[in-house]
């Protein structure tokens, strides 16, 4: 069955009854694809085993890889958790509502199927108007992953989601490309030192700044071991992959040595007459004479990378293309978040010259 799509015209204006019928959805345990100020999130009631199975099911997903349950307010929080500890509390102050989720101790009600068997729960609350209005008109949590199927790029698009789970979700709410474009930060709140387990738009720079002490798990900085159990998505399993062969190209000098070995990569591939993308940027465009070029944004505005990365990484699958060459960026602020995504896309195949 063909899965229904709802088009929001005006997301700053949202009325009630536009939303109703995706409320009463996710009421019943039914799937809910919809936008957030991040990606598309595939939403269930997070407080239903039965939804968060259909969720895994639809996705295609690891049952240990945890779910964020989405709220539309702070006081939603509390049922949901054991504890707010105080570090906890001025993240909600600084960044909520926003791209940050933060985990603690789960209380009862929230059950293992939505958390991967943890006693752990991620939590956020989404700043997108779409997104606030359907969790609350809802009146549960939301779980809701990226709404596409596991390990492809993260849709941020409604079409985007279309082309991954029509026919096996309920219902689509198109509200228009999203903002940030990678997935929310994620912060450990249930350890001494709060931990990033994921990089996203709200930075470790920003994080340092109300906290103070902030940890890095190592799961950012490169694969994470078979024996591991995941504490949020993201973490262990292969993301945001195209179906092409992605390599990274990484440099410690001029930009200028990276574009040549990426040109060099590309060249002996095009040579045996496969078909080859090539990821670049604004200012490294002209330098591209074959292959298929596509810039990902400025190197100057991290935020327009970030925007571009998914939507560019699914044209080379539309494309068919075999084999893709990524120039790489600054790991600072929001570079962090996109050298975390690209490294995973990768599958950590990166050349450094």
């Amino acid at each position: 069955m063909e899965t229904k799509r709802i088009v929001i015209e005006d997301r700053r204006n949202i009325k009630d009854e536009e939303l109703a019928e995706a409320a009463a959805v996710l009421k019943s345990g039914g799937l809910v694809a919809f936008p957030t100020e991040t990606v598309y999130g595939l939403g269930g009631n997070a407080l239903d085993e039965d939804a968060a199975r259909k969720i895994y099911a639809a996705k295609g997903r690891p049952s240990d890889n945890p779910l964020i349950a989405h709220i539309s307010c702070a006081a939603e929080l509390a049922p949901l958790v054991r504890e707010i500890p105080e570090a906890g509390r001025k993240l909600m102050e600084a960044f909520w509502p926003g791209p940050l989720t933060m985990i603690f101790p789960k209380s009862s009600k929230v059950p293992y199927g939505t958390t991967g068997g943890l006693d752990t729960v991620a939590v956020r609350m989404p700043d997108d108007p779409v997104a606030s209005r359907l969790i609350a008109l809802a009146g549960v949590p939301v779980a809701a992953p990226s709404a596409n199927t596991s390990g492809r790029p993260s849709p941020t698009t409604a079409d985007h989601v279309w082309q991954d789970m029509n026919g096996r979700i309920d219902m689509i709410i198109d509200g228009g490309p999203v903002g940030i474009g990678v997935e929310s930060t994620i912060v450990d709140m249930s350890s001494p030192v709060p931990s990033v387990l994921r990089p996203g738009a709200i930075t470790m720079e920003m994080l340092r700044e109300v906290l103070g002490e902030v940890a890095v798990d190592p799961a950012i900085l490169g694969p994470m071991k078979e024996d591991v159990k995941p504490k949020a998505p993201g973490m262990k399993y292969r993301h945001y992959a195209p179906k092409a062969e992605l390599t990274l190209v990484e440099t410690t000098g001029p930009v200028e040595s990276m574009v040549e070995k990426v040109k060099e990569l590309a060249h002996e591939k095009l040579v045996q007459g496969c078909q080859v993308g090539i990821i670049c940027t604004d200012e490294s465009r002209s330098c591209y004479a074959e292959g298929t070029v596509r810039s990902i944004g400025a190197r100057e505005s991290q935020e327009s990378v970030a925007h571009n990365l998914y939507a560019v990484l699914r044209e080379f699958d539309d494309l068919k293309v075999e084999y893709i060459f990524s120039e790489s960026f600054s790991e600072d602020h929001l570079g962090q978040a996109i050298m975390n995504r690209l490294s995973k896309a990768a599958g950590y195949k990166i050349v450094r010259v």
